[in-house]
Parts: C-alpha cells; structure tokens; sequence
C-alpha cells in the first residue's frame, strides 16, 4: 500500500522546477520512505512496469540530489569535499568501498592486508548513511536520459551463492556525475579474460594471492614431474607499466625473503617472467628506465619484449611462436574505454571516453559532468587528453566538488535551473610526477615536470635514504 501511494504522489508531481539550495518546509512524499521500494521483492518489479520505480524528483524547496557514478579516485574524492547542508547525495555503483590502487600489489604478497587499502564510501562520505535523502546503492546504471533527467540501474547480485535475480529501479537526478572509470585493455587477445588476473580491486589480489599460495602447495606433492612443478611456479605478468613493474618487485621479494624459507624444496623452481611490447616503464626517463631494468634483473626477475598473441589455460603464446607455460598470470596493459561508456548517448574524445568541456561539463547534456577515466577532453577544446592516472582523477573530483558547491551557493543546484552562474577558471591540470617500486626497498621519482616535487623529494630525502634514483 505504501508503495502504491507513492507511485501515485509521484504521477501528480509535475515537471520539476528551480529551487533554493536549502530545504524548505514543506514535507517531500519522498521523505518517509528511506527505500521507495525493497528492490528484491516481486510488487517492484510490477511498479516498474506500470511506473517510475524508485528514487524520484526532488521536490521543490529540498535539496538538490547529486548522483555520482563510481567510487575510484575521482567519485571519492567528489563526494567528500560535496557540501550536503545543500545536496542529498546518491551513490549508485557495484562497489561500497574506495580502493588505494598503488598499494594493491603489496596485498598479493601480504605485505599489507586488504582491509588496509580499502576506505568504506560511509567513511568518506557520511550523508550516505546518516542522511534522510542520500543513499549508496549496490547497482550499475544501464541507460541514462538526459531529457527526463533519470537514469536506469540494476542491482548488482552476481558471485552471490544464492544469486538473486536483479531488480531493476530509476533514480533521478538534480546532478549526474560519471565517475565509473575505465576497463582493464585486452586488445581483442583470445583467452584473456578467461585464464588471465587482473589488478584493479581486492577481489583481484585476493585471487591472485590464493592462486600463488595454492600453486606453492601443490607443487609440493610427491610424484609431480619436474615439467609440471616449473609450470605452477612461474608467474606471468604482461605489462610494463607501473602495475607490472611493482607486482614483480613485490613478488620477486616474497620469492627472496618467503619462498626460499618456508618452502626450500621448491624454491629453485619460482621464478617471474615480465612480458612487455616496448619498452618498460615508457612514461618515465630513460636513465629510470634502465634503473629499473637493472634492479628487476638484480631481483631474479626475467625481461621478455614481445607480443602476446594467444592465451590458453597453462601458456601463452608470443608473436614470434614462444610458448609461455605458467602457473599464474597477471594481466596489466593499462585501461580503455568501457561498454558502458561507449554506449552513452554522448560526443566521445579520443579513445571513445565520454568528451567534456573545460569545466568537465558534458556539452550535449545539461547537469551531467564526466570525471576520472571515463573522460577526456573534447577535440574542440584544443586541450590534450589526460593520462588515466590517480592523480588526475582525484583532481579532477577536488574541482568538481567545488563546482557544484559554488552553482549550488548561487541557487543553481535543481535541474534545469536558467540561472547565469560564474563557473570560475577551468579545470588545469599540473602534473606532480610519477613514482612507482621496484622491490628491494628501492623506488623510481620522475619529477621532471614538478618543481613541487622537488621541494617534497628534499623534505623526504631522510626516510629515502640512499634508495631512491630522481631525474631533473
């Protein structure tokens, strides 16, 4: 019946209007029900068919509701610095937490422990859970309409024992802010997705992990060829970026002060293959290049330049004919555009991200923004697209929180709102260098384009001690 009555509030509310940042008096029909609808039961997936289902208008004299897609670097970043004394804030994404993507590697390991590089959103944020209209919800948006000003999600259930099936719900929105971020690159390669790790969340490290511990016990097992055991200790990364770099630091450490101690029968046989195109780490300085080279190979780390044509469930193959055979491998070749994103109804930049202005304004759509990887720059801009990095996305949230704090001030913060507003400068980016490890205690600095860098490099020298190489 509750359900019922709203739906029926809803079809009387006519098309939103402009309001005031601030809430008014007057009660929303909305207010009373923390969830429109229990997203799991079967009268919901009825109300959708016969009606909007879920998170609807805002009314006027509340607040404004920014919908943020994604919680990486970039969303986080938004919606803790979004004031909520003028916006209600939803979160809509299959991840309720926010993870520190550098520290990954050191998890595979046990160096750090997962629940080390994972943040909660409520942490971050905390209108998600103490707020009367703001929410996280554990989905995926699927459609967006820009005219109707709503977008189509459905619940994430999948890697559940008892999957349930997903229920599909709208939410409305004053804001919409894409933060969903990009999708590891297989370049069309065969066998990737199905045999291949990724490292991108904590499910992927903890996979990572139990496959090396799991391969280090059964090639234990009496009567294992000696073929066989050197299959299951070597570990394939691809990828020479810095992903792949600091995974075979980290690991060629694990093998150096763990393997070789707690199983001396086998610790002959581990060893790591890196597997690069080009040349590793191509973003940095060639004197870091050749560093890290050295260093890798100093760690018992084995370089292969070549192509990857073919993955198969115990090798892969390379562009001149060599076989590979493995026992776990670690795919890491940077990140692309994803199916979502190029669905959107959206002009793309270069690379088929979704395009923004200066201000990360979507031109074709009014109140919709786009940041972190799933964006880039319009051509029409004349500004270069940026690199899928942390620091850029989480810049990126930093200025758009700050943004929207400012139209929402000058009573611009509903849909659709005819007001004149002075965005401010736009965005710019300064890049504050790059680092990344290479096992051993030892890390490469490239702080050619900071002059910040260096007075932080100065400050830090003590506790970097004489392992550290930098380049002017």
């Amino acid at each position: 019946m509750a359900l019922t009555s709203m739906l029926r509030s809803l079809s009387r509310l006519s098309r939103r209007g402009c309001a005031g940042p601030g809430p008014g008096p007057g009660p929303s029909p909305f207010r009373h029900h923390r969830y429109p609808y229990s997203p799991f039961s079967t009268a919901a997936a009825d109300a959708v068919e016969r009606g909007f289902a879920g998170l609807g208008p805002t009314a006027k004299g509340e607040k404004a509701r920014v919908v943020v897609l994604g919680t990486g670097w970039a969303g986080s970043r938004l919606m803790k610095d979004l004031d909520t004394s003028g916006y209600e804030v939803v979160c809509v994404s299959p991840r309720n937490h926010m993870v520190f993507t550098p520290l990954l590697a050191s998890t595979c390991v046990g160096t750090l422990e997962f629940r080390s590089v994972a943040e909660p959103l409520a942490r971050i944020q905390p209108a998600v859970s103490n707020s009367p209209g703001s929410y996280f919800l554990l989905a995926r948006c699927t459609a967006v309409d820009p005219d109707a000003h709503t977008i189509d999600c459905e619940t994430v259930t999948e890697g559940e024992k008892d999957a349930l099936k997903p229920s599909k719900f709208k939410v409305a929105y004053d804001k919409l802010v894409f933060a969903c971020g990009a999708e590891a690159s297989t370049f069309g390669i065969r066998g990737v997705t199905d045999h291949a790790i990724f490292l991108r969340e904590v499910h992927h490290a903890q996979e990572i992990r139990r496959k090396l511990l799991l391969n280090l016990m059964l090639s234990d097992i009496p009567g294992i060829s000696e073929e066989e055991r050197r299959r299951l200790l070597h570990c394939v990364v691809v990828g020479g970026g810095p992903t792949g770099v600091e995974f075979s630091g980290e690991l060629s450490d694990f093998i150096i002060r763990d393997v070789k101690q707690r199983y001396s029968h086998v610790k002959d046989y581990i060893h790591v293959t890196l597997i690069e195109a080009n040349e590793i780490l191509s973003s940095f300085d060639v004197r870091l290049r050749q560093y890290a080279t050295n260093q890798l190979i100093k760690s018992g780390v084995r370089l292969v330049q070549g192509i990857v044509k073919d993955v198969q469930p115990n090798k892969l193959i390379l562009d001149n004919g060599e076989e590979v055979p493995f026992g776990l491998l670690v795919w890491s070749t940077g990140v692309g555009a994803s199916s979502f994103v190029k669905s959107l109804p959206f002009p793309k930049s270069p690379g088929g991200r979704i395009g923004v202005d200066e201000w990360l304004r979507v031109p074709s759509a009014r109140d919709v923004f786009a940041i972190g990887d799933c964006s880039g720059f319009l051509e029409e801009t004349g500004k270069d697209i940026l690199p899928a990095l942390a620091q850029v996305a989480e810049r990126q949230g930093k200025y758009l929180a700050h943004l929207l704090n400012h139209v929402m001030k000058a009573g611009g913060g509903h849909a659709n709102c005819e007001i004149d507003v002075d965005l401010g400068p736009a965005f710019v980016y300064k890049h504050l260098g790059s680092m990344a490890t290479v096992g051993r205690y030892k890390a490469l600095v490239d702080l050619r384009q900071s002059k910040v860098g260096w007075w932080l490099l100065s400050v830090r020298k003590t506790f970097l001690s004489s392992n550290y190489t930098r380049v002017k």
